[in-house]
């Protein structure tokens, strides 16, 4: 699922980077290019593909929506990257878009990229034959979810726990928001191109919320025990800034276990509800047992 998710997205991430380039000459728009070229293991689209297919939809146009999702997890990895978030100078194994470029080009970018992933969505949704109605459903929770009540929120509340120790359940709160919204959305957008009933879109929010947060517990062991060669960024950076991790509360085996707690969680949740989960469970496994 995972190969055959990146090479759909990477297909269209790749063919809107082209069409920014000639929309927008010059350096914005090689800018804009360049952060949707960034290589990724593609989670989330993977997680909207398989989410889609497990509610019974059928059609290769999901994978649009995918690049939507893709496209705003994007334009959090350039702000997140920048000197007044994470101050990082690798993604991804590769410069972040303000080294390769600058800081305000990156910010410009960032920002831009927002309204690009609604054009993605709305031409995927066009492709799957939902009306203006399931489109608009849609980006709301595309975009609730990448904003203030969710990714950006929990960013700001990421940057003012910075040097302070925070409570399990407050961090929980923080990555709900930070990582969680993203990925829950990934799976509730899968539901609704499918046209799920009720209680299927209710069991893929219950799933991406617990998978959302394994994965960041995931994160924090990796930060914490991998190198900058095998994660593709800066390790350790959580320490250097003194930010409250699951491994600061709970240490690397005790974290490992939360992780593998939330990932059958969720799939407990699509069993209850009778939803297929071989997918979806391989990648919730896949999740929580990554090297990078």
């Amino acid at each position: 699922m995972l190969q055959e998710s990146r090479e759909r997205t990477d297909a269209i991430l790749e063919a809107w980077a082209a069409r920014l380039e000639r929309e927008f000459p010059g350096r914005q728009g090689e800018a804009m290019a360049y952060a949707l070229r960034s290589p990724g293991k593609r989670v989330r689209p993977a997680l909207v593909i398989a989410a889609y297919r497990a509610c019974g939809g059928r059609s290769l146009a999901i994978a649009g929506i995918a690049a939507a999702v893709e496209t705003v997890h994007t334009y959090s990895l350039v702000h997140d990257d920048l000197p007044c978030m994470d101050d990082d100078d690798l993604r991804r194994g590769r410069p972040t878009t303000h080294r390769q470029f600058d800081v305000p080009t990156a910010t410009r970018v960032g920002f831009l990229l927002v309204p690009i992933a609604a054009r993605v969505l709305v031409e995927a949704s066009r492709s799957l034959g939902l009306s203006d109605t399931e489109t608009g459903t849609l980006a709301a929770e595309l975009f609730t979810a990448g904003g203030i009540v969710g990714m950006v929120g929990g960013q700001w509340l990421d940057l003012e726990a910075e040097g302070r120790t925070l409570e399990l359940e407050e961090l929980r709160a923080v990555h709900r928001g930070k990582t969680g919204a993203l990925i829950e959305a990934s799976c509730v957008l899968g539901a609704l191109a499918a046209r799920a009933p009720a209680p299927q879109r209710d069991a893929m929010r219950v799933f991406g919320q617990e998978v959302g947060l394994a994965f960041q517990v995931a994160d924090d062991v990796l930060d914490a025990t991998g190198t900058s060669e095998e994660l593709g960024k800066t390790a350790g950076k959580d320490a250097a800034v003194a930010k409250s991790t699951y491994v600061q509360l709970l240490g690397v085996e005790g974290a490992r276990a939360a992780a593998v707690r939330h990932a059958d969680a969720a799939v407990n949740s699509l069993e209850r509800s009778g939803v297929p989960s071989g997918t979806l469970a391989a990648l919730a496994r896949y999740i929580v047992t990554r090297r990078h």
